[in-house]
């Protein structure tokens, strides 16, 4: 199991770089926004560039820091069943959810963007707007994203079932975020 747990750091390290790269992302869309606004009231120079790129942003805010949420425990998860259950009883609803509908919604969901993103690429695809921005690269997100996200599915996976073999620091882990 040593290895296991492991392998699951390391793809832990994984999504904390790519939601260093999420957060990053966020800051330099706060600044793309209020500097095209500035300049649009101040100067009136715009671009529709400047708009496209922060929706793109966002794609990517959203993308690659979902792995991270997912490794600190904060996704969103309907409480109705899960939230008075035992440590041990949301170990095994995580392990059957980790295996039965995330792993096969991310599989679907990387397949799928696959080819939106490969579609998108061929044709070259490019905004309709005047200055916009091509529209392949932040389709590439998409299948990109959901693949991190399964990735630390599986981390996960390892880190409930060693919780489940009596591994102190992941059979506790409802307590706190999971580390």
């Amino acid at each position: 199991m040593k290895g296991f747990l492991t392998l699951a750091a390391a793809i832990d390290r994984v999504s904390l770089f790519f939601a260093y790269v999420a957060a990053t992302l966020v800051a330099l869309s706060c600044f793309i926004s209020a500097g095209n606004a500035i300049s649009r009231y101040a100067f009136s120079i715009s671009s529709n560039a400047w708009l496209e790129i922060q929706w793109q942003m966002f794609a990517g805010i959203f993308l690659l820091g979902a792995a991270h949420v997912l490794k600190l425990n904060e996704h969103v998860r309907v409480d109705i069943i899960y939230g008075s259950r035992s440590a041990r009883t949301k170990l095994w609803i995580d392990v059957f959810g980790l295996i039965f509908f995330l792993a096969p919604a991310c599989i679907m969901m990387t397949e799928m963007g696959w080819e939106f993103f490969m579609d998108s690429f061929r044709r070259l695809e490019n905004s309709s707007n005047a200055g916009g921005l091509p529209f392949w690269p932040v389709k590439l997100l998409l299948p990109f994203g959901f693949a991190l996200i399964l990735v630390q599915g599986i981390a996960e996976l390892i880190k409930r079932i060693a919780g489940l073999q009596g591994n102190a620091r992941f059979a506790v882990a409802y307590e706190k975020p999971l580390q």
